[in-house]
């Protein structure tokens, strides 16, 4: 079993590395923090333009047909810059769900917009801050296609052409369904979070047309997606969290107290230990899920939950320690110190809070391990 990446994927990860030191320094990422833009659209058309929107769609659908792998690497790479751009809404969300349920003319209609970022998708699940209930959303979708219902804390939701849309159908059952943002029955309502960089939104339905997944229902199904999203979104948290850490590193070094640099001293010393090694197991974790997910591996659910619980917590870690390698300076606006931690507590919430993954976790480790059990006769 290799977890390591072929070497094509490592030189577009090395490219991607290039370009976004070039294009992506931490101005932009402020700029977008201290403006009304929603996101750098310069960025996503250049982005767009290389194929990393479309990496994962086939080519017959056109995208660049660079499969999973590709994209988890893009997204260590993004969250390392803090590219202020809705990739993951994207990429991560509403194209994984249409490679994952969509019908064979969904994904003629929609993919093709997509992969190229001239459309901008998103997916759309919670329907109460910090719970997300994939067995009976809040939504509901009427046997004549018909949405109706809030979502709240869409990421993108005030930029995105489409969303999926986690619902109820007539029968009372979990779908995923595509609805046009930019049609009739739906009202935007953009929210202020913690990290304005990212935008966000809550939706309200009102008789909005919709059309379900047709690969992609019951809770199974949903939670299915769902961990996909969440190996590919623990990349992003990785990226961020090295950063932060390279960040953090970079200025104990250069700065001085009482004639020596601050790294010398043990306590920073072992701030900058604890952070080094909780960013690695995050990484091993990413890299397992990123071999279930490019395998589509029984052990996928195990694989997502331990990759995003460590990613979280490396993520936290590496950004509140950036900020307090950085002293006085790290709690101030003008430094870039609260880039990282307040990505990292956006991202942190993103698909659920780390106590949900957690209860996954023991859930799929007690059926594993049930599975293994001797049986009685």
């Amino acid at each position: 079993m290799n977890f390591d990446f072929p070497d094509d994927l490592k030189a577009l990860r090395d490219e991607a590395r290039s370009f976004l030191a070039d294009k992506c320094p931490r101005a932009v990422p402020r700029r977008i923090l201290e403006s009304d833009e929603p996101y750098d659209k310069s960025l996503w058309k250049e982005m767009a333009a290389l194929g990393w929107v479309g990496a994962s769609v086939p080519e017959d659908y056109g995208g660049a047909g660079l499969g999973h792998l590709a994209v988890c690497l893009l997204a260590e790479e993004i969250g390392a810059a803090l590219a202020p751009v809705p990739y993951s809404s994207s990429v991560y969300g509403a194209i994984e769900a249409l490679l994952a349920g969509g019908s064979e003319d969904q994904k003629k209609r929609h993919l093709p917009g997509l992969a190229s970022g001239e459309r901008i998708g998103t997916i759309a699940l919670a329907d109460r801050l910090g719970v997300q209930d994939y067995a009976a959303p809040a939504a509901r979708l009427t046997s004549d296609g018909r949405l109706s219902g809030s979502k709240l804390a869409v990421p993108d939701g005030d930029v995105a052409d489409i969303a999926i849309v986690s619902a109820s159908d007539a029968a009372r059952a979990p779908v995923l369904a595509i609805v046009d943002l930019t049609g009739t029955g739906v009202r935007r309502e953009t929210v202020r979070t913690f990290d304005p960089s990212r935008s966000h939104a809550t939706l309200h339905f009102d008789g909005a047309r919709a059309e379900p997944l047709a690969g992609l229902r019951g809770a199974a199904g949903i939670r299915r997606l769902v961990d996909r999203m969440a190996i590919m979104l623990a990349f992003e948290q990785v990226g961020g969290a090295q950063a932060a850490l390279d960040m953090a590193r970079g200025y104990a070094m250069e700065r001085y107290a009482f004639g020596r640099p601050i790294g010398s001293f043990q306590a920073i010393k072992h701030k900058l230990a604890d952070i080094y090694v909780s960013v690695e197991i995050a990484r091993s974790n990413a890299y397992y899920g990123a071999w279930a997910l490019s395998t589509d591996a029984a052990e996928l659910p195990i694989a997502a939950s331990v990759a995003r619980i460590a990613a979280s917590d490396a993520g936290w870690l590496a950004a509140k320690e950036n900020v307090q390698t950085h002293g006085g300076m790290g709690y101030t606006w003008e430094g870039d110190a609260q880039l990282f931690y307040r990505r990292a507590k956006l991202l942190g919430l993103s698909l659920g809070a780390t106590r949900e993954w957690k209860r996954r976790l023991v859930g799929e480790l007690k059926v594993s391990n049930a599975s293994l059990a001797p049986s009685a006769d």
